[in-house]
């Protein structure tokens, strides 16, 4: 029998007050689908660029869904799926196409590879911080970037949602993480995270600053949110066949490649990870793990109470006012 949602859309382009609450029909799951009752959404930058039309691709309008990241437990299951079972706890694993199956909603219907299982004991909150961040800074620090034990590593961005991720990940794999920040006010919450040192690169020359606290010698891995024009200058304060990697772009204008050779550059899109069963299998095994020993804690910046306050989350998002995960609770 088909079922009612409330589900965020949104039927133009532009800034957070398009975001607006509609009921949508959703169909019974099909073959290979499963029908989730939404918990909690974690929130992305990816989604307000979605939202703005700055994406690498546009949404469908009118009546395009949104978001990535949501944890919930599995209603009902389609013909064929063997994976999960009604009562499960999930995690939506962020490898889907947005218009199509963005998880803003109180329930959503996904395909069956779009979900990872969640660890028994972890509340939704907690959940819905955890896959694009962590999976991100993994899949780029440690599977494209070849992070190993003393690696010295530069974060850019770090008070965001994967550059507190990334320090832990760092961290955990017995790396030196150096962050960097915009202003002062998160340095002293940005050490307490981990981070063994931070630039502020409103005050600070980021490459100087760098090179002096590795003794002149330079980091091994770049983790760079911004893009621009600046990712070049990033090329400075790397080591002699260093790598780097890009996977954000908070700065719109053309990424420019340093030549600083030789050196290594990634794009990094998080399908790379999320977009096999080997690969989701291997990220989840990699989450779940940490939070079970304690090394992965996901920094919460603020939850939200309701999806009518989903506009209010993206202006905070868009504001850089926060540091770590915003969360809004269904």
């Amino acid at each position: 029998m088909p079922t009612t949602a409330p589900t965020v859309l949104f039927h133009e382009i532009g800034g957070p007050d398009v975001l607006t609450v509609e009921e949508v029909e959703l169909p019974a799951p099909k073959p290979g689908e499963v029908l989730v009752k939404v918990e909690a959404l974690g929130l992305n930058r990816a989604e307000a660029l979605f939202r703005a039309g700055k994406y690498y691709y546009q949404p469908t309008l009118p009546g395009s869904r949104n978001g990535y990241e949501a944890a919930g437990v599995v209603e009902t299951v389609g013909e064929g799926v063997t994976a999960f079972a009604p009562g499960d706890p999930v995690i939506a694993a962020a490898n889907f196409e947005l218009s199509a199956h963005g998880v803003y909603g109180e329930r959503v219907v996904l395909p069956a590879s779009a979900l990872v299982p969640r660890s028994a004991g972890v509340d939704a909150v907690t959940a819905a911080a955890v896959w694009v961040t962590y999976t991100t800074a993994y899949g780029a620090l440690i599977e494209r970037a070849g992070l190993v034990p003393g690696s010295r590593v530069l974060i850019t961005g770090a008070s965001s949602g994967v550059g507190t991720a990334a320090i832990q990940v760092a961290r955990r794999a017995g790396a030196i993480p150096i962050v960097t920040t915009r202003t002062a006010a998160k340095r002293q919450r940005l050490l307490d995270l981990g981070a063994e040192h931070v630039v502020v690169s409103g005050e600070e020359d980021v490459v100087k600053e760098t090179r002096r606290l590795t003794g002149g010698r330079g980091v091994d891995i770049v983790l760079d949110a911004v893009g621009g024009s600046g990712f070049a200058v990033l090329g400075e304060a790397v080591v002699q066949d260093g790598t780097l990697v890009s996977y954000g772009w908070l700065d719109e204008q053309p990424i420019l490649l340093p030549r600083q050779w030789p050196l290594t550059v990634h794009g990094y899109a998080n399908f790379a990870v999320t977009g096999t069963e080997v690969g989701r299998r291997r990220a989840a095994h990699y989450v779940n793990s940490g939070l079970a020993d304690g090394t992965l804690r996901p920094v919460i910046g603020e939850v939200f109470d309701g999806l009518d306050r989903v506009r209010d989350a993206h202006r905070l998002m868009e504001s850089n006012g926060h540091t770590g995960k915003i969360v809004v609770q269904v």
